[in-house]
């Protein structure tokens, strides 16, 4: 034993993480680049942003967040929101269910709709609701006939904010599922639980940050989107303009400072649901730990 010579050199890079070998000049290297990164494609916007927002004063920020057609555009952008997101959470929760935890014809061909709208063009989503229920589409002439108006009306903007954001919710709520398998709820079958009894006691508290993080995506996705909605809208003042909607009108008519105004309060729309999103996913990896 004594004989023995053992190199501390090697020992401690044996033992160090695999990371942390590099030489530091690799790692500032790195870690510059991506600060850079950061800073020039995520920062410096957000700035620009504030700086011209306010660069015509605190009077002027409020006038242009107070307008009627600011506010028309906030009130339609959070109705889209608040009808989009549930309708795609019972949707996203019902297609992860039904993928995760039985097996039937048409299971790829279901996965492989809910990932449709990441390859078809935003725009290309609100031409097809143009082509079925403009005044020249498919149903156009019998929703004329009835009274019923779909493009050019909030009707049209929801179901194109929908399309886009429907696989938000299954798609976190999917690989979660099959990770987790079916043994509780078989254990609770095997109990005498049933159905919906099942679902709400074991299912749901299993998904529920999975299902959270899923709604919080959809939200700002749907709040952000700018596409398929343009091409349904219309662009009706006070009426179909959706935040987006508006910011565009109003930088095209050379009110930089107004647009940046309203800019700057979708900017923090999407700060919030960033915040909240980082804490959903602590609570997550908290719970995974546990």
């Amino acid at each position: 034993m004594a004989g023995i010579v053992t190199n501390p050199k090697r020992r401690n890079s044996e033992a160090a993480p695999r990371h942390l070998t590099e030489p530091a000049a690799v790692r500032f290297i790195l870690i510059g680049i991506a600060l850079l990164f950061l800073g020039l494609i995520v920062l410096l916007p957000m700035i620009t942003v504030i700086v011209e927002a306010f660069r015509k004063g605190w009077a002027a920020y409020i006038e242009a967040l107070s307008d009627p057609d600011a506010l028309a555009a906030l009130r339609l952008t959070l109705v889209t929101a608040l009808i989009a997101v549930p309708l795609n959470t019972i949707f996203g929760l019902c297609a992860a269910w039904a993928i995760t935890k039985f097996k039937f014809r048409g299971k790829n061909l279901l996965v492989t709709l809910i990932d449709l709208p990441f390859a078809v063009s935003p725009v290309i989503s609100g031409l097809i609701y143009i082509l079925l229920f403009g005044a020249q589409g498919f149903f156009g002439p019998w929703l004329q006939d009835h009274g019923i108006k779909i493009v050019f009306a909030t009707p049209g903007i929801v179901l194109a904010t929908m399309f886009v954001t429907f696989p938000f919710v299954a798609r976190e709520l999917i690989p979660l599922m099959e990770t987790q398998g079916v043994q509780d709820e078989e254990a609770a079958v095997s109990l005498g639980a049933r159905g919906w009894r099942v679902f709400r006691k074991v299912t749901l508290p299993n998904i529920k940050w999975g299902l959270l993080y899923g709604m919080i995506l959809c939200n700002a996705r749907a709040m952000g989107e700018f596409g398929a909605v343009s091409v349904v809208s219309g662009h009706i003042r006070g009426e179909t303009n959706t935040l987006p909607l508006h910011i565009e009108i109003l930088y095209n008519e050379y009110q930089f400072s107004a647009s940046f105004a309203v800019s700057s309060l979708l900017m923090l729309l999407a700060v919030l649901t960033l915040l909240i999103k980082s804490l959903l996913e602590n609570r997550m990896s908290r719970s995974h730990e546990a």
